[in-house]
């Protein structure tokens, strides 16, 4: 029934292919992933498999393949990737020798990837749990670890319409390195023991990231002589609904805004609305990035270091289908303010627990908080070193995969 399921489901993609640019590249780049790997898997050499869906679990996974590299060259690394929003930003990924899409999870297709790839282990990231793909490799030997897992009552694998037909994948798992007590607790209901707390790995790579932040001379110069300046990150129309019309009318306030979506139609929608001197990133200069009030960062790849200019940051999404990275601004010991749905997200749920995230549900919310914090200079402070050490105190989590897998 689930093969079939699949099989559905890959016929409906090629068929929208024509006319949706994300499965024609699913479609396109599943034809071409034996290709890839009938050109670049070497005979002879030990490949270790991290299958990631999309971007974010890709980074979760990052910290790990980064110390694969160095502490074990001798390993090679194969990058799978499901979703086109990962695989095509990165599929030149140096930090790995082969990267392509994974194709569907049919029994055919798990046959022919095993067959080329031949890992001698699997790493899948987060949520990844392809029945065939985990069923085959248990049953040829490969280890597979779950990694930075995290589980909740109302997925399949715990509900009574799913334990008979998926609860069993579970059971092709290695070991488990789950995010938190609950996570274990679940899995200790099914039977399943082979399971170790460690946390999120999304926290080693953001320090990671603000280890390595890079210098941006042109936004050191827009943010001198501001009495503060505000980060809103992945912005979506909503956010910019609050975020706008209260820069708009507070001049001691600087703002760089990075909108999740970088398109023309939407970066004229962004300036129409505001009422203060502006300028985007790509076309800023010394001169004329010193007179502005608001920096539009109009590309990407940016975003994790320019956090670090903040005194204040706003991450988007949680006025539509979920908040963006929140430990990517926290780690630089800001105050993140968020909207209303973060309920999926273990970090958010933490640190608006302790103090370093604040929610906001509509305008009059969003004004008081920010009154509060350009207001009260020991507020600032105080939720900001909150955030910052929430994210130091949860890293390690590579440190202890690596203590517990045998490479």
């Amino acid at each position: 029934m689930y093969s079939f399921a699949l099989y559905l489901y890959a016929l409906a993609v090629i068929i929208v292919s024509p006319f949706h640019k994300k499965a024609r590249l699913m479609v396109k780049g599943q034809w071409n992933t034996f290709r890839i790997l009938r050109k670049k898997i070497r005979k002879g050499e030990r490949y270790v498999w991290f299958h990631a869906a999309s971007l974010g679990e890709f980074e979760q996974g990052r910290p790990l393949m980064e110390r694969l590299r160095r502490e074990h060259p001798e390993y090679k690394i194969l990058l799978t990737f499901f979703s086109p929003s990962g695989y095509e930003v990165r599929k030149n990924y140096e930090g790995a020798d082969v990267v392509c899409y994974l194709p569907f999870d049919t029994p055919g297709n798990v046959r022919s990837f095993l067959r080329l790839a031949h890992p001698c282990m699997a790493f899948f990231i987060k949520y990844e749990f392809w029945k065939n793909y985990l069923h085959a490799c248990r049953r040829r030997g490969i280890p597979v670890y779950s990694v930075s897992s995290i589980f909740r009552e109302n997925q399949v694998f715990f509900r009574w319409y799913g334990r008979a037909a998926y609860g069993d994948v579970l059971h092709c798992v290695t070991h488990f390195f789950v995010q938190n007590d609950f996570s274990r607790d679940l899995l200790a209901r099914k039977g399943i023991t082979n399971a170790t707390v460690v946390g999120d790995t999304r926290f080693d790579r953001v320090l990671d990231i603000s280890r390595q932040a890079k210098e941006l001379p042109l936004v050191e110069t827009f943010r001198k002589g501001a009495r503060a300046v505000q980060v809103a990150g992945s912005s979506w129309q909503p956010d910019e609904d609050l975020l706008i019309p209260y820069f708009n009318s507070h001049p001691d306030l600087k703002l760089i805004l990075a909108p999740h979506v970088v398109n023309e139609e939407h970066l004229r929608e962004i300036e129409g609305k505001l009422e203060r001197p502006f300028v985007r990133y790509t076309q800023a200069t010394v001169e004329n990035v010193a007179s502005a009030d608001c920096l539009i960062v109009d590309c990407y790849g940016l975003l994790s270091s320019i956090y670090r200019y903040g005194q204040m940051a706003y991450v988007g999404g949680g006025f539509g289908v979920g908040i963006h990275n929140v430990p990517e601004a926290a780690v630089y010991g800001i105050p993140v303010v968020i909207g209303p749905n973060n309920q999926k997200f273990r970090e958010a749920q933490d640190l608006l627990r302790e103090g370093g995230c604040l929610e906001v549900s509509d305008a009059e919310g969003y004004r008081h908080v920010m009154d509060r914090l350009l207001s009260d200079a020991d507020f600032l402070a105080e939720r900001g070193r909150i955030a910052g050490e929430y994210i130091a105190k949860n890293a390690g989590a590579a440190d202890a995969v690596f203590a517990a897998v045998e490479f």
